[in-house]
């Protein structure tokens, strides 16, 4: 390369004509899953006090709520439950008549041209919050895989599109793809939150979810924030198993993590940017700290940059809308 003076980078700076012509990294509209809560009841909408714009919604809202996003161009959402009873098996997450699987029924039978995924795992379902069964305080491993695929069999009965377990739980993937093959699901995907870290950035979630851990943390199996080598060992992991979308999850803090996967595997890559993310750039856009839209974008930007192929964000209508009006 040339050095300066024959060598100008601001060139292709000065025009706005140029500077999209070079972009390197574009955000559409078919890269992102919107995120819905659904609860128990009829005519519910209630905002989630610490994540301003989410709610959880009754299944009548939420159909209606669907509608809405097809016509935005969000192409997928995936689902999380709140049920009305919760136990110590979290039997409601894979009850034919549970309330994600009623959810799924009523979209699919009103509302055409949506991706539907749901979230596999049992945190939001149990009496105690965690993510499996209990034997005391431990959680159950291989006890808990066995329902975790019980749930993806009665989710893809109900009419899923495609399930993402993100309980991280050794051997899920495995188990998860065995049963629907089992079943006559061949063609349902898996997308494996791969890379869960243990991270702080989830407690907006757990108001949304309902499911705080009623004693103790999520640490025995969910990943330490601070390794990156286990990172390609669970991608990996996960990919010898079944998988056909490997997720990252917190997006943001991780985008080291988002580049070595995907570089490393060369799969169809998703970032989760949680409810901690997009708290935080709501408060401080509420707060007149930042501009709430240029930062939204630039954060989507980065995730993509590092190599996500498509996002989980709660930005997903307000990105949907921005994108029109940048047209």
């Amino acid at each position: 390369m040339a050095n300066y003076p024959t060598s100008r980078l601001r060139r292709l700076r000065h025009s706005s004509i140029v500077r999209d012509m070079v972009r390197e990294t574009f955000l559409r509209k078919e890269d992102l899953i919107y995120p819905l809560f659904v609860h128990h009841g009829e005519k519910i909408k209630n905002e989630v006090k610490s994540m301003p714009g989410v709610y959880q919604m009754s299944i009548d809202v939420l159909v209606e709520e669907c509608k809405e996003l097809v016509a935005l161009g969000i192409p997928a959402i995936i689902l999380f439950g709140i049920p009305e009873h919760k136990d110590e098996q979290g039997s409601d997450a894979y009850d034919s008549n549970g309330i994600i699987q009623r959810a799924v029924r009523a979209i699919k039978e009103n509302v055409k041209d949506l991706l539907v995924i749901t979230d596999i795992c049992l945190c939001e379902y149990t009496s105690h919050g965690h993510c499996g069964l209990l034997n005391g305080e431990e959680i159950l491993n291989d006890e808990t895989v066995t329902l975790l695929a019980k749930e993806a069999i009665s989710h893809c009965e109900a009419g899923a599109d495609m399930v993402a377990p993100s309980d991280m739980m050794d051997g899920r993937v495995a188990a998860i793809r065995k049963a629907l093959d089992y079943k006559g699901f061949t063609k349902i995907p898996i997308m494996s939150y791969a890379v869960k870290y243990s991270s702080g950035y989830y407690g907006p979630f757990r108001d949304a979810a309902d499911s705080a851990p009623a004693f103790g943390d999520r640490r025995s199996h969910q990943m330490d924030i601070a390794n990156s080598d286990e990172a390609m060992r669970e991608a990996k992991s996960d990919v010898e198993e079944g998988a056909d979308i490997i997720m990252v999850k917190p997006a943001g803090p991780y985008l080291d993590v988002i580049y070595r996967v995907k570089k490393e595997f060369g799969m169809p890559t998703a970032a989760y940017q949680v409810s901690g993310e997009y708290s935080m750039i709501k408060a401080a856009g509420k707060l007149d700290w930042i501009d709430e839209e240029r930062v939204m974008i630039e954060s989507l930007i980065a995730i993509k940059r590092a190599g996500a192929d498509m996002i989980l964000t709660y930005f997903a209508k307000d990105v949907a809308k921005y994108l029109d009006k940048s047209k």
